[in-house]
């Protein structure tokens, strides 16, 4: 705890705005994907459709979100509080794995999709770019006291 408290207040606070972010979109993510994994069909804004009895991968998918990323995330956010600095490691890895896996998806929907751009596009899609990217910023931003202190 005592690298949180070293950390200026703006950064403190971001830091819990960011962790309460990742808490939401992650439990957002993980009840997305329990739904697929039980074989029900999920509509996506953008027109498509999660169904792994149409395309296989989604399964694989789910299951990486549901057994790997979610509660990686969900670690990720009780060690910040229990030990900081793993806490921390983790969270630059679940940060790198939403830029990716919400890049990949975003990009997906764009080039084969050509979607309107909604409000419920936009949370489904690259909500998850948005949030890794400033885990990432801040990180970089508070790099010496969150791995030299």
């Amino acid at each position: 705890m005592q690298i949180i408290q070293t950390l200026p207040p703006a950064s403190q606070i971001s830091l819990y705005v960011l962790l309460a972010l990742i808490g939401l979109f992650s439990l957002l993510v993980f009840g997305w994907q329990i739904m697929i994994l039980q074989g029900k069909a999920m509509q996506n804004p953008d027109g498509t459709s999660d169904d792994y009895h149409e395309q296989k991968t989604h399964f694989g998918i789910a299951f990486a979100d549901v057994f790997l990323a979610c509660p990686a995330s969900f670690t990720a956010i009780a060690l910040v509080f229990i030990s900081p600095r793993w806490g921390m490691y983790l969270l630059s890895m679940i940060a790198f794995w939403f830029v990716w896996a919400n890049l990949m998806t975003t990009a997906t929907s764009l080039k084969f999709e050509n979607p309107k751009l909604t409000l419920k596009w936009i949370i489904v899609f690259p909500t998850g770019i948005f949030i890794g990217l400033a885990t990432i910023l801040w990180t970089v931003v508070n790099f010496d006291i969150i791995y030299f202190l």
